[in-house]
């Protein structure tokens, strides 16, 4: 669109041409919101960026829903099986401060359109690997977190530039909305096409179609809006800082460190139950008799269809059940948003263990454990990003959200499928049904410990929340602080007395 900034352009320099409109840009500003964007369309905008979070997450997910068919087809045990994961996620994170650096100082949309672009392109090559090249299968996994880094980090940056505070909150729970749903879609339509197609490599083959409709609206419906405007503080008035005083300063940022590492324990446990859950049900039923052994593909088809379900009922009760609880906790305390992070993360911990345990006794009773457990756990999403939006100023948001996802991966999902495997495979005494269930079982049994420890960091997030909130609201730069100057010439916002060169 015309009325975005070139991607190669410094955002002030864009302000500088700006101003130069004199009447028409006063005229401009009477019909749309500080950002630049309309309401209308920053509301099409939010829309655009949940379907395609939606993608992300399905595309993510469909592996696991078809695990037992790759299993069985590529002829790997549980440690090879949790590499898929884990290769895709740390390419996803590695490549996350990449595009975090270039989301705070560049065209946001022709990032993640490029992005969306490969991501969709390497999805569908991976579809067509052979059978006796299950590394093919491995590289173009870990190639797919290229094109989700690029999105994953920019686009809640995007939101936090056309809402503040209440509004805000309600559109980044749209937004996040999108995690579970998108999870529990990938499980479904992986499973399902798989079964109806007699071949799990279609169900890879679905989200490249759509991705190519995400990048289309991406270039014509969404607008780059000015970073910071729509808090009543013009960018230039936020200069762009070196990126390594934006780590320090988010070092030093204790609501940022500890939220980030309460959300890394959230990680954990979804990425363990995302590829896992849907096998390890598989396996109970075998183990029980309610199931034959997969000797056919399609094995875990309808265990896939009723976890994705699952997930999507419970993702859409707990971020709407968190994002509720919290706006009322606020009246009372402004720590309200980690203590409810800490609850979610304290309740869903006994009922994945009872999920984890029961399994063996009662399909029934494990299927409502992890109801409630997985609507405890995302009661979350919503809430975290909110935290790291209203602690880190605009200028640092993207970097903010690429080391999160750095912080919580690393130490997160990027190792705990593997994690729970390679457990598995060394608890395995023999390979008969008793000890494939039995094995997972009880390396599964890791998340409930590890969501418990989340909960106290979130727990001592609200020791500091309050602070932190107020000297973001309130940032003003030091004068010792470097400011960055655009390569093609200065900024008509600095005066040259205050660069330091």
């Amino acid at each position: 669109l015309s009325d975005s900034t070139p991607f190669f352009s410094d955002d002030s320099e864009a302000e500088g041409a700006e101003e130069q409109g004199g009447a028409a840009e006063g005229q401009r500003s009477q019909e749309e919101s500080p950002s630049g964007v309309s309401s209308v369309r920053a509301l099409l905008t939010v829309f655009i960026l949940c379907y395609i979070n939606l993608l992300n997450y399905m595309d993510r997910f469909t592996v696991a829903g078809v695990l037992p068919d790759i299993e069985q087809y590529f002829g790997i045990d549980d440690g090879k099986s949790g590499l898929l994961q884990t290769v895709f996620i740390c390419s996803y994170m590695f490549l996350a401060p990449v595009f975090g650096y270039l989301g705070d100082r560049y065209n946001r949309k022709i990032i993640m359109s490029v992005g969306i672009s490969f991501w969709s392109l390497v999805t569908l090559a991976s579809s067509y690997t052979p059978k006796e090249h299950f590394w093919v299968l491995l590289l173009t996994r870990g190639l797919v977190g290229v094109g989700e880094a690029s999105y994953s980090t920019i686009a809640p940056t995007i939101i936090a530039d056309l809402y503040v505070k209440g509004k805000r909150t309600n559109m980044l729970s749209i937004f996040y909305f999108a995690i579970p749903v998108g999870s529990g879609l990938g499980y479904i339509v992986g499973s399902q096409v798989g079964q109806l197609a007699h071949d799990w490599h279609w169900a890879l083959r679905v989200t490249p179609g759509l991705g190519l409709i995400a990048v289309l609206l991406l270039l014509f419906v969404i607008k780059e809006p000015k970073r910071g405007a729509v808090e009543a503080r013009p960018e230039h008035h936020l200069h762009q800082t070196s990126w390594l005083m934006d780590l320090l300063a988010l070092s030093k940022n204790y609501s940022f460190v500890l939220s980030t590492f309460g959300f890394t324990a959230v990680a954990f446990v979804t990425g363990s139950l995302a590829l896992w859950a849907p096998t390890f049900l598989f396996r109970a039923a075998v183990f029980t008799g309610e199931r034959d052994p997969c000797v056919e593909g399609n094995c875990a088809a309808s265990d896939s269809l009723i976890f994705g379900a699952i997930t999507v009922v419970t993702g859409i009760l707990g971020v709407a059940s968190g994002v509720q609880v919290s706006r009322k906790l606020r009246t009372r305390t402004p720590r309200a948003d980690p203590l409810v992070c800490a609850a979610g993360l304290l309740l869903s911990a006994p009922f994945l263990y009872l999920a984890i345990v029961f399994a063996q006794a009662s399909t029934i009773a494990t299927y409502v454990f992890i109801f409630l457990g997985e609507t405890f756990l995302s009661m979350n999403w919503a809430i975290v990003a909110d935290i790291l939006l209203y602690v880190v100023v605009p200028t640092r948001r993207s970097t903010a959200e690429a080391f999160q996802i750095v912080i919580s991966h690393l130490l997160g999902d990027a190792g705990s499928p593997y994690l729970i495997g390679v457990v598995s495979d060394s608890l395995r005494k023999t390979d008969s049904f008793l000890w494939q269930f039995r094995s997972l079982q009880l390396s599964l049994l890791l998340c409930s410990f590890i969501a418990v420890i989340g909960g106290g960091f979130f727990l001592a997030t609200a020791m500091f929340i309050e602070a932190d909130r107020n000297r973001a609201e309130n940032y003003v730069p030091s004068d010792d602080e470097p400011i960055v100057v655009p390569k093609s010439g200065r900024s008509t916002r600095v005066p040259v007395s205050s660069v330091l060169i």
